[in-house]
């Protein structure tokens, strides 16, 4: 099956990056060593080029109430700049993906959005949107628009000054979760304070034909998506597709530690199974665990308890680079999910200690 290739594929090939299919898409992977594009990240400053992540478009009368009946949050209370992290839920409060929502400036009065479903999930969310918007009789315009963006990260401790270097505008004062325009190295951008490695920093939209002026006016380390992955489990955020799947990992907000996500005063798909979810308690929960024998926890493995019985699975794991430990991110009985509750994980059959561990597991 071919894959897609983000606008700066020739480019991050040319420096010999390594790459990967990740959710439809050939990425660079690693640059030069996970651990150096990591540490340069908890340190200093990285980039990524995260052109795969999917953006689509939501105009017209009834923008803000589409948007609020498909996303778990109350867009109604954004205003022009704001931005905000939300789920996309089907009837049974199913997480289908993760998203970031921005509020963009008003066009022709009314109301306008851009949202950020994650890789390859372009398609499948312009037609959820599209069909809804048709059940509902709204009038609302949805685009695909993920062709014309290219998406680059910086982030890091000294983001804000490698940003404002090439800014037009003064976006060191954008507090978290907001976000303007900008032009950047003389390309109109949207300028946001968001990431996804618990670290400051920034995401910056370009056109895709600008791509390589906006990666180039960075004198930073490249980072690839190997880091990205070590950096974002150390802070226990979640992966599509792997932490949570509505047919592979079927998890609600409530379950996958994001219930701050939902707002049940609003109508929207899902809310009704999430309210009695809250109701009535979950029956696994999403936590941290810290291998305390030699070994890495991965995807898949199964945790047991003293008796030997099985209690959960890990989704996500990793060496960290910056703890030097093996941690894994997964499902545990609530019963057993208290900070410190010594667990066993089953590596290639055999079983090592480990212990329950609040995340995030660097503190930021």
């Amino acid at each position: 099956m071919a894959h897609r290739h983000p606008p700066l594929a020739d480019v991050h090939t040319a420096t010999g990056a390594s790459v990967t299919a990740f959710g439809g898409w050939e990425m660079p992977v690693e640059f030069d060593s996970i651990r150096t594009e990591h540490a340069a990240v908890r340190e200093s400053v990285g980039m990524f080029d995260v052109s795969h992540m999917s953006e689509i478009e939501v105009t017209g009368p009834d923008a803000t109430e589409l948007m609020g009946r498909l996303t778990t949050s109350n867009v109604a209370g954004l205003a022009p700049g704001e931005a905000q992290y939300a789920c996309i839920t089907r009837t049974d409060g199913v997480i289908l993906d993760d998203t970031v929502v921005y509020r963009l400036a008003d066009r022709g009065g009314e109301a306008a959005y851009l949202f950020i479903p994650n890789a390859g999930h372009d398609s499948q969310f312009t037609d959820w949107w599209t069909d809804h918007r048709e059940e509902w009789g709204l009038d609302a315009t949805v685009d695909n628009v993920t062709e014309q963006w290219a998406m680059f990260a910086v982030q890091g401790p000294d983001s804000p000054d490698h940003v404002e270097a090439v800014a037009e505008e003064p976006v060191a004062d954008l507090s978290r979760f907001e976000h303007t325009t900008s032009e950047v190295a003389g390309v109109d951008c949207i300028v946001a304070r968001t990431g996804y490695t618990g670290e400051d920093g920034f995401e910056i939209l370009c056109p895709t034909a600008d791509a390589e002026t906006v990666w180039t006016a960075f004198d930073c380390q490249p980072c690839g998506l190997g880091a990205r992955d070590t950096l974002r489990i150390e802070l226990g955020f979640l992966l599509s597709g792997q932490d949570f799947d509505p047919i592979e990992e079927p998890r609600t907000p409530y379950e996958a530690g994001v219930g701050f996500t939902v707002d049940l005063e609003t109508e929207f798909v899902g809310r009704d199974a999430l309210a009695e979810q809250q109701a009535t308690g979950v029956d696994q929960t999403f936590v941290g665990v810290t291998m305390l024998d030699r070994g890495v926890p991965r995807e898949g493995y199964e945790l047991v308890d003293d008796a030997g019985e099985s209690v959960g699975h890990l989704t996500s794991g990793t060496m960290s680079p910056t703890l030097n430990e093996g941690i894994g991110l997964g499902y545990v009985d609530v019963d057993h999910a208290t900070a410190g509750e010594s667990v066993s994980i089953v590596v290639r059959g055999t079983e090592k200690w480990g212990e329950i561990t609040d995340v995030p597991f660097v503190s930021k």
